[in-house]
């Protein structure tokens, strides 16, 4: 946003992020960081056009160990988000998630599709969170006319994951990097698909800066098992490690591949970097913090 000459204010709780991931950001005049938990009131001095809602936790660990967090922030933090963009007059932007399918019995998922999602599941936290912050998004359009849209994302990958985030392809990499076992749940034939974190920005903001109400389903055509993805972490990374099967968590989706057609008849969005390049940039950059580490 910042290279398309838009000032940006980033509210964050650092529950499970770090401002390190901004400390490029601190020093430009166009850009400023407070410290906020979403799910308390927003003000601002400044007018603002546009509210981005990405607050929450998104890795299974993370909301397992957060889980009347992630609630809240789904909850409470969607309506104080929503607030502050009808105060302001500004577009809203929800980011959801694949997850609003659950392990879906249509393959693969649009937008039309309602899913199939366990309401009182471990996973449900995070699961009904977002569909509750669609929800609660929808009706201020309806009832109240705010400008709003609502993006569903897909397994996004990239550089400035925790290496200890717990979704596959952070636990993938470090484990590598590490010479370790690469540990896979189940059989290992349970799919995703996996999007590199530009293209997935990219498709944020072109919805963003559309008219487009959503949902909208932004997310790569690269879908494989997770023994497979592994494979492809081993080889990349020329790591000598094995696959180690654990046990498959309860819920955890057999397949997972977004149709996204509807992003591409809309805003002409597809994804461009392939998954190795993808993948080898990831790697390269958690080479790069596991190295620090060490060092620190």
């Amino acid at each position: 946003m910042l290279e398309r000459g838009i000032s940006v204010i980033c509210l964050d709780n650092l529950l499970t992020g770090t401002a390190r991931n901004v400390a490029h950001l601190t020093r430009r005049r166009d850009f400023r960081f407070l410290r906020h938990d979403l799910t308390e009131p927003v003000r601002l001095p400044v007018p603002v056009g546009y509210v981005f809602h990405l607050a929450s936790a998104a890795s299974p660990a993370d909301y397992l160990r957060y889980p009347i967090q992630t609630l809240e922030v789904g909850s409470q933090g969607t309506r104080h988000a929503l607030d502050l963009a009808e105060r302001h007059g500004a577009r809203f932007l929800l980011a959801s998630t694949s997850e609003v399918y659950g392990d879906p019995l249509v393959h693969p998922q649009p937008e039309s599709y309602w899913g199939n999602v366990n309401p009182v599941g471990p996973r449900s936290v995070y699961d009904e969170a977002k569909r509750f912050g669609e929800a609660l998004t929808s009706a201020f359009r309806h009832s109240r006319g705010l400008d709003a849209a609502i993006v569903r994302i897909f397994n996004t990958y990239g550089p400035r994951m925790r290496p200890d985030d717990g979704r596959a392809i952070p636990t993938f990499l470090r484990q590598a990097l590490r010479g370790e076992p690469l540990t896979v749940t189940g059989d290992g034939e349970q799919t995703r698909s996996i999007c590199y974190v530009d293209d997935t920005v990219r498709g944020i903001l072109d919805l963003a800066l559309s008219d487009h109400p959503g949902p909208m389903n932004i997310g790569g055509p690269d879908e494989m098992t997770m023994a497979d993805l592994a494979r492809l972490v081993i080889r990349l990374t020329g790591a000598r490690s094995d696959l180690r099967f654990i046990d498959r968590p309860a819920d955890d989706p057999a397949v997972r591949r977004p149709d996204t057609s509807l992003a591409g008849d809309v805003l002409g969005w597809k994804p461009e970097v392939p998954a190795e390049q993808g993948l080898r940039a990831t790697a390269e950059w958690f080479e790069r913090e596991l190295g620090l580490a060490r060092t620190a």
